[in-house]
């Protein structure tokens, strides 16, 4: 195996690992509430642009103030029933399965960022330099990588541009 093979094996162990020491739980929701941090902030910012008028000149600004505080506050609240339903999970005695699963969630994460990495550098030249052609896994993962854009709705490939 290539040197590049054991980066992606250790992007994928790492974020396992890290899954290991947090727990599906908290893994998940904080995941969910990234999600709904950007949500919440790309809904909702242009409402509270407007109410910032008075105080921010400056339209962009404005936008990009309003926009990072509800993403902020978001965050906040859902970090706090994170944290709680966390302290849930450890008082039920569920650690053991919430660790164990959070190394799946991990592992396919981990698996989800080496996929995306090698799909954009699929519009580069290193798929043309000979580490890359060496590798055993790269092949791989483009297999998967290509089969991700298809399922992708066409709206999605398109803003991807590929």
């Amino acid at each position: 195996m290539a040197i590049i093979d054991w980066v992606l094996l250790g992007v994928v162990v790492m974020s396992g690992l890290i899954s290991l020491m947090r727990g599906f739980i908290k893994e998940a929701l904080s995941l969910a509430s990234w999600i709904t941090a950007f949500i919440v902030a790309r809904y909702f910012s242009g409402n509270l642009a407007t109410l910032l008028s008075g105080q921010i000149e400056t339209h962009s600004f404005r936008w990009a103030i309003a926009f990072v505080a509800l993403f902020v506050a978001t965050l906040v609240v859902l970090s706090m029933l994170n944290h709680l339903l966390s302290y849930i999970v450890r008082a039920t005695g569920l650690t053991g399965t919430d660790r164990a699963l959070g190394v799946v969630f991990g592992a396919v994460r981990g698996l989800v960022i080496v996929v995306a990495l090698v799909f954009m550098a699929q519009f580069t030249p290193v798929t043309g330099d000979q580490w890359w052609q060496e590798s055993v896994l790269i092949p791989h993962l483009e297999t998967i990588a290509d089969w991700a854009r298809k399922a992708l709705p066409e709206a999605a490939s398109g803003v991807a541009g590929y």
